[in-house]
């Protein structure tokens, strides 16, 4: 081979690598702030709502976002084993969760963006729409004196049995009278056809069921909840959320570990924002800033003609 030929022979083998290089980065970075493709790992209690952002936000930019909804448990090993680089999650990460973060020299970028309830349900065939606290946390501990016939939850590693296990200081998984499925929409479903369970769901699968989950949410009822050291029912409703009323409350965190201006900051943003906030307030939830609302004030008041 002469030196021509080498010459030749580098130089195509120096084009093959960088567009090599480049095709693997753009493989790598499929997103921006507000365009492109991206994955966001979603606890399922809280899937309606989220639906409803990703919605609104698809149509606003060109973005295409993949929701895969689990349980808060395989949400947070989806993250911690770099599966997903972003999650939606029903509690903010503990100290020890992050510096799991800090050893692989990732900062997530956690965001608080609504208030959600953890309801209490009943098929309407019962006759009580009220529940103690105290009789739910004794009934965990395997109390069977209450009231109670059973417990049914979503799943045993969803974010529900995880705060109801906190809540009794017990877990809820292999205790007697206590059931799991995969789904929130399996427990609205299975409490509307059984008098005497109580279904342990995020709220927002009442405020916004899927079309095909509306008749058996007409069948149950939500139950009013008397906290641990108060002697009033209070139901998870938008104003008692706001206020700081009902017992079973929690927040809601976009957690966004890309570690690059990509989607998950920019849908972190919009859930923030203005826009966001506002689709949050309409589902019935509790935004994490109320948004504002434009007064125009006239200097002229005019009749309308006849």
């Amino acid at each position: 081979m002469n030196k021509v030929a080498k010459t030749i022979t580098g130089f195509l083998l120096l084009t093959l690598l960088f567009v090599f290089s480049c095709q693997k980065k753009g493989e790598e970075q499929l997103d921006s702030i507000i365009e492109g493709k991206a994955t966001i790992y979603v606890d399922e209690s809280i899937l309606p709502i989220v639906e409803d952002v990703e919605a609104v936000f698809e149509t606003q930019y060109n973005a295409k976002l993949h929701l895969v909804a689990q349980s808060e448990n395989e949400v947070l090993n989806a993250i911690f084993n770099d599966t997903a680089t972003i999650a939606i999650l029903t509690r903010d990460l503990t100290t020890q969760e992050l510096k799991v973060f800090q050893s692989k020299k990732i900062n997530p970028k956690i965001t608080p963006f609504a208030t959600d309830a953890v309801a209490l349900i009943k098929s309407k065939t019962a006759n009580d729409t009220l529940v103690a606290l105290q009789d739910v946390i004794a009934f965990i501990k395997g109390n069977t004196s209450t009231n109670i016939k059973g417990l049914v939850f979503d799943n045993a590693n969803s974010s529900t049995a995880r705060y109801m296990s906190a809540m009794a200081g017990v877990s809820v998984n292999n205790q007697k009278n206590i059931f799991s499925f995969k789904t929130n929409q399996e427990v609205i479903e299975y409490v509307s056809q059984h008098e005497g369970m109580i279904g342990v769901i995020g709220i927002n699968w009442i405020f916004q069921p899927p079309l095909d989950l509306q008749e058996s949410v007409d069948k149950v009822n939500v139950l009013g909840v008397k906290g641990i050291d108060s002697n009033e029912y209070v139901f998870p409703t938008q104003d008692n959320l706001a206020q700081g009323k009902y017992p079973l409350a929690r927040h809601l965190y976009i957690v966004n570990c890309q570690g690059y201006s990509g989607l998950g900051m920019g849908f972190a943003s919009f859930l923030g924002g203005e826009r966001g906030q506002r689709i949050i307030l309409k589902s019935g939830l509790v935004p994490e800033r109320v948004p504002t609302r434009k007064i125009v004030i006239r200097n002229k008041i005019t009749k309308d003609k006849n």
